[in-house]
Formats: C-alpha cells, sequence, structure tokens
C-alpha cells in the first residue's frame, strides 16, 4: 500500500545531535534519522572519523520533520568551530528523551 509507505515517510523524524568521546575528549556533530543506530554505527567503528573515540555518549540532540532542516542545523552547529558553544547547548537539554 503506497498510502502507508507515504505516511511513515511523512512521520518520520531527523535529528541533528552531538556525541562526546570521553577517551578523546571530543564532539562529533551530525545528523540522520535513526539516532538509536546512528549512535550503535559510531561504537561499531564504521564512521572512520569516530572510531578512534569509542565509546561515543549522546551529548546533545534536536528533532526535526524533515532532513533539510536537520542537516541545516548540523552545518550551523559545524560552522560555529566552537566547543564552548557547543557546551552551551547544555548536554542532553532535550529532556533526555533520547528515542533509545
Amino acid at each position: 500500500n503506497n498510502c502507508s509507505g507515504f505516511l511513515y515517510f511523512y512521520l518520520m523524524n531527523f535529528y541533528t545531535y552531538i556525541i562526546y568521546s570521553a577517551s578523546i575528549n571530543r564532539y562529533y556533530t551530525g545528523s540522520c534519522s535513526d539516532l538509536k543506530k546512528r549512535l550503535q554505527r559510531h561504537n561499531d567503528g564504521a564512521t572512520p572519523s569516530t572510531k578512534p573515540g569509542r565509546p561515543w555518549v549522546i551529548y546533545w540532540f534536536e528533532e526535526f520533520e524533515n532532513k533539510s532542516d536537520a542537516i541545516k542545523r548540523e552545518n550551523q552547529i559545524k560552522r560555529m568551530k566552537s566547543r564552548q558553544y557547543i557546551e552551551s547547548l547544555g548536554g542532553n537539554s532535550a529532556g533526555l528523551s533520547v528515542p533509545i
């Protein structure tokens, strides 16, 4: 049924997220449609840029209705090039409602 596929896509949420690695004391910013799976991929070593920092934990995230807005927010955070800005977001400020 095409309608159910459309409804699933329409209801799909997207996330901009920041993960943190205590072992290397670094943050990583990204966006995705499934936060739980994405964090697992980071921790499985599937992402070369985050492989050395395992384990990673969710530091902060925002939820969006579409992929474009999530990517725009990701790029905005990355353009800041500021650890101070990331930390000002107040880790887990989204109410710890991490969809995991």
